[in-house]
């Protein structure tokens, strides 16, 4: 199996952690992290003990959930709780930072901003992210599983696809069959 890169190996952590969101509108994962260590992680969601939107539904107001939690804040204070320093960090997340988390990043003093997917980009966050130095890049996701059987499974399919090979099946079909197998390994 390849290594995936080390923007891909924080990329998936932000998008595992986005799994616990309990925000019903959007689901957002963030990992802090300084050098090639994760020091922090956060998904939107209620304040700990609280009432949760999958349970009650968002509390909107303006248009915005007052209910949830950031993910990118919730990594930051998970930072302020555990003493952990966020200056230098680097952060990884699911979506490009509202403007209120551009502040609080900036101001914790993280360095980086690794985001997935663009997701309202505010003009001003941007400009704050420049006149700063934060460094902003975009690091689409790329998914994948890990899967212990899938050496097993590979030899399963093309020994089933070498059967039906044997058995003068149409070959224009068993063309459409491999490049199918093809595509899931």
């Amino acid at each position: 199996m390849e290594r995936i890169s080390w923007d891909q190996y924080f990329m998936a952590q932000s998008h595992l952690l986005a799994l616990r969101s309990t925000c019903t509108r959007l689901t957002v994962g963030a990992t802090i992290v300084r050098d090639n260590r994760i020091i922090a992680g956060g998904y939107n969601g209620s304040i700990a003990g609280g009432v949760h939107c999958i349970d009650q539904g968002c509390y909107v107001i303006d248009n915005h959930c007052v209910r949830t939690i950031h993910a990118e804040m919730n990594a930051l204070l998970q930072c302020a709780k555990f003493g952990v320093p966020s200056e230098g960090a680097e952060i990884y997340v699911t979506h490009f930072p509202c403007l209120q988390c551009c502040k609080s990043l900036i101001q914790a003093g993280i360095k980086t901003v690794y985001y997935a997917q663009d997701y309202k980009n505010h003009p001003y966050a941007l400009e704050l992210f420049q006149q700063s130095g934060v460094k902003l890049k975009k690091v689409p996701y790329e998914p994948f599983t890990v899967d212990p059987a899938e050496a097993e499974k590979k030899q399963l399919v093309n020994r089933l696809l070498e059967t039906l090979k044997e058995s003068n099946i149409d070959e224009d079909y068993l063309n459409r069959l491999q490049e199918e197998a093809d595509k899931l390994f």
